[in-house]
């Protein structure tokens, strides 16, 4: 078996790539690899989960990618008292038509920023479940597909859990990845102040959303040999098998890495998954999907820690990647 995916058609897969990481850049300035892991996400299908504290960034990243892209982009602020239907949409009763008439929610935009999610009580949370998972909308029995192509960029502060609702697992799951912006180092934040950052609404538009969706369609043709299936499985058991943990990673998060390598692979313009392709994701992939012991916890064991770990531990296959 080889990839059904030509090299011309790699090759301008990276070359685009590429093309709408710098775009995204010139307004989130020194943060190029988060940037990357977002666009691997909206590639894949996938949506992102930003652990960051106030002032980092987040909405700026939401709004340049949709701009890039040439997208809708909405903002929903997460707060106890937001309801499931100020997400969806709600029914209204027009009595002029004598009818209900549906009015669409923040969430029909292809890019939506859900920030400060664990701030929502989880009968909200829950209602994105449907959404994140099916790509579309269920109100009053009716289902509505949502535009594509469709991410959540959700966000949490990590310091300020008072009146907070932690994620539940099950929900923590359906993002494809978990990252932080972080702080800009000093070299950037001195070109920030010395305004080489332009605003969101000054980055011009790359591609179509149609061409988005061109390229998710792409990422499907990847070759990925069977020792580097094999390898993902040994990874994914290893997270499960782990002292330090007391759930390992799913199934989901096993196909979450492959699929995420594909088009990393395709980033990277090859028509073809390499070790250091599923290296480089295990971690943002990864590292949510895992619970820690209590104990190993208590002593300061983090998630990021298991997966190095887990990476030392297990070896990649000694054969390189086919290619086509």
């Amino acid at each position: 078996m080889s990839s059904s995916i030509t090299v011309e058609q790699s090759a301008w897969f990276g070359d685009t790539f590429g093309r709408l990481v710098d775009n995204v850049e010139q307004a989130i300035v020194g943060k190029r690899h988060v940037i990357e892991l977002a666009f691997t996400a909206l590639l894949s299908r996938g949506h992102l989960l930003l652990e960051d504290v106030p002032g980092t960034g987040k909405t700026a990243l939401a709004r340049a990618l949709s701009r890039t892209v040439q997208g809708t982009s909405s903002r929903v602020q997460f707060t106890p008292d937001l309801l499931p239907g100020d997400i969806t949409g709600i029914s209204v009763y027009d009595q002029k038509r004598g009818e209900f008439e549906f009015h669409k929610g923040p969430i029909f935009a292809n890019i939506v920023l859900a920030d400060e999610i664990n701030r929502a009580s989880p009968k909200t949370q829950s209602a994105l479940l449907e959404v994140m998972e099916e790509g579309q909308v269920t109100v009053d029995g009716v289902t509505r597909p949502l535009d594509r192509p469709f991410m959540v960029i959700a966000t949490q502060n990590p310091i300020e859990q008072a009146g907070t609702y932690r994620l539940p697992e099950a929900q923590l799951d359906r993002f494809l990845m978990k990252t932080s912006l972080g702080y800009p180092d000093s070299a950037s934040t001195r070109r920030i102040l010395e305004g080489a950052a332009v605003t969101t609404d000054q980055i011009p538009g790359i591609i179509l959303p149609k061409a988005v969706n061109d390229m998710i369609a792409l990422t499907g043709g990847v070759f990925v040999e069977p020792a580097l299936i094999d390898y993902i499985t040994r990874l994914v058991e290893a997270t499960r098998d782990a002292a330090q943990t007391r759930l390992g990673a799913s199934v989901r998060g096993a196909l979450a890495l492959a699929n995420v390598s594909r088009t990393w692979a395709l980033a990277h313009g090859r028509n073809f998954v390499t070790p250091d392709d599923i290296k480089a994701l295990a971690l943002p992939v990864l590292g949510h999907r895992i619970i820690l012991d209590p104990e190993a916890e208590f002593d300061g064991v983090t998630a990021d820690q298991v997966i190095g770990q887990v990476l030392l531990d297990t070896a990649p296959p000694t054969q390189g990647a086919a290619q086509s």
